[in-house]
């Protein structure tokens, strides 16, 4: 991923449900153009949020099932809804939730919330292309591992 749009995971059961949050603070690059008396968090990076999160479950999903690498590209954006504005200052917590999983990919369906009230919900479809690529993987470890910091900690305790 080039930019991401979770700062952590903050619960995780591979190829059934996670969650993740986001904080939305005024730097994020965006914020320059939409809109710039007005900063509101553009609904197509929401989707790119609740996308990465449940790309991540339904690859580490399909890892647990077969053992197979796999990289999950989004195909289907559905039933998709904004319920209100995200703003500067708001934190995001993602929850996503696996409705199929197979070796060619899987659906979620994802809800978006700030402060408990929901404001967007979408369900996404994936499907996998094999990682050959020992470099991708890699790297798409560390990212992991990285989100994972927290949830990890918790276990610990």
């Amino acid at each position: 991923m080039r930019f991401y749009m979770i700062d952590r995971i903050t619960s995780w059961e591979p190829g059934v449900r996670g969650s993740a949050t986001k904080n939305i603070t005024l730097s994020e690059d965006f914020f320059a153009d939409h809109f710039p008396t007005k900063p509101i968090m553009p609904g197509v990076l929401m989707i790119e949020g609740m996308a990465q999160l449940s790309g991540l479950l339904l690859e580490e999903g399909l890892r647990k099932k077969s053992g197979d690498k796999a990289k999950a590209f989004l195909c289907i954006i559905d039933k998709t809804k904004f319920r209100t504005l995200v703003v500067p200052g708001d934190t995001i917590e993602y929850r996503s939730e696996v409705t199929s999983l197979s070796d060619a990919g899987g659906r979620t369906s994802v809800k978006a919330f700030r402060n408990g009230e929901l404001v967007a919900e979408c369900n996404l479809g994936f499907y996998f292309h094999k990682v050959d690529d020992p470099s991708i993987d890699t790297l798409r470890k560390k990212v992991f591992d990285f989100l994972m910091s927290d949830v990890r900690t918790n276990e610990k305790k």
